[in-house]
């Protein structure tokens, strides 16, 4: 993967950490709490509705690990840069180990509860409110299993109630919330309704600030007119349909307006919230960077997939079979993921993953310029 650290800093925004956070001790987090959709979901709606099937894992884990992906996501970078193991889904119930974090993440989340299921068109149940009551309830029996336990294995398995405080706490959604939008609203009714979005993901960070959350690392949201899966049945797009990248325009337009708001209301909560120490995180410049720099980068072309079978107009999904003309057809994966940027025409490769992870943990792409090792300090 050495393509990926090709790019210099001459595209992206050049690494300028401020002198305070330069001096700062690294903090030190027991755990990480995160909230979200598939972007870092590792095993909820696979624990919650079907497994996620293979070749999903192929790349990592050698097996399907709960993420769609070929290995890891954004969030397991995370924990291996602030040296915690990965994260178990809250919603897995065999095999798990909570003392160092729960993730509440599930695939198809949105800020806003939808009037759908899953069977419709993939959005969870799960929404961020109810991810919030999720962490609510673990919180209280954690804490109360915890004070009971008589055996020292029975603890080892749990948090410590005083790490709650220090957690860190992870959000990343709204893409949903962006494409249920485009499936259902004009740009004009979306972009009504945006604020609303915005001040849900708000509430959630204040009740977590109440629950005692002192640290909150928030990703915006990705280029998603970028996403393949918008050109599986739009072959010949019209003249100004696409942008200089081949993303569809308008959606792009409409994710960096939700990006615009949402770094507004983040500046606002470190006044409402003058003990928290809240970073917003640029992974929509990480993401767009990736894409309008393939070729120099040596990945194939970003609009292109790498599990699955897209022929024309004949889709299978990524580990699914079907037959077309009289023939089963398995959506496989590609020979090498590594030389791509898109695993399933939705969801990212490890390797963009990792791309993203390494210019945004490092304090490049956020706001405030720190580190996520240093983030637990106020700025």
């Amino acid at each position: 993967m050495k393509f990926w650290r090709m790019l210099i800093a001459g595209f992206l925004v050049p690494l300028v950490l401020s002198v305070d956070a330069a001096n700062l001790p690294p903090c030190e987090f027991p755990a990480i709490y995160n909230f979200g959709d598939s972007n870092s979901d590792t095993g909820g709606i696979s624990a919650a509705f079907e497994p996620i099937r293979a070749p999903n894992g192929v790349s990592f884990f050698h097996k399907p690990a709960g993420r769609v992906c070929d290995g890891r996501l954004i969030i397991d970078f995370i924990a291996e840069n602030v040296k915690l193991p990965y994260l178990h889904a809250y919603l897995n119930s065999l095999g798990v180990n909570f003392r160092h974090g729960a993730n509440f993440a599930t695939g198809g989340s949105t800020i806003r509860r939808q009037n759908e299921t899953i069977y419709q068109n993939g959005i969870s149940p799960f929404a961020l409110g109810m991810q919030i009551v999720q962490f609510d309830q673990f919180k209280a029996r954690a804490i109360e299993m915890y004070n009971q336990a008589k055996d020292p294995s029975e603890k080892d398995k749990l948090p410590r109630p005083e790490d709650f405080d220090k957690a860190l706490y992870t959000i990343d959604i709204g893409q949903n919330d962006l494409s249920a939008g485009f499936r259902t609203m004009s740009f004009d009714q979306l972009r009504a309704a945006m604020p609303d979005i915005i001040d849900q993901l708000a509430s959630a960070v204040q009740h977590l600030y109440q629950q005692g959350g002192r640290t909150f690392w928030v990703h915006n949201t990705g280029p998603v007119g970028c996403l393949p899966l918008n050109f599986f049945y739009l072959h010949n797009p019209e003249p100004g349909y696409v942008d200089q990248y081949g993303c569809v325009k308008g959606q792009n337009e409409m994710a960096m307006e939700f990006n615009r708001q949402l770094k507004d209301r983040i500046i606002k909560l470190r006044t409402e919230l003058p003990e928290a120490s809240i970073t917003h995180v640029d992974v929509y410049t990480a993401k767009i960077s990736i894409i309008s720099s393939a070729k120099n980068l040596g990945t194939v072309d970003p609009l292109k997939v790498c599990c699955g079978y897209h022929v024309n107009y004949d889709h299978i999904w990524c580990g699914n079979k079907a037959t077309i003309n009289n023939t089963e057809v398995y959506g496989g994966s590609c020979e090498n993921p590594s030389v791509f940027i898109s695993w399933d025409g939705v969801h990212y490769t490890q390797a963009a993953n990792q791309f993203v992870a390494d210019h945004t943990l490092n304090g490049s792409l956020t706001d405030p310029p720190t580190p996520i090792t240093q983030a637990c300090h106020k700025q």
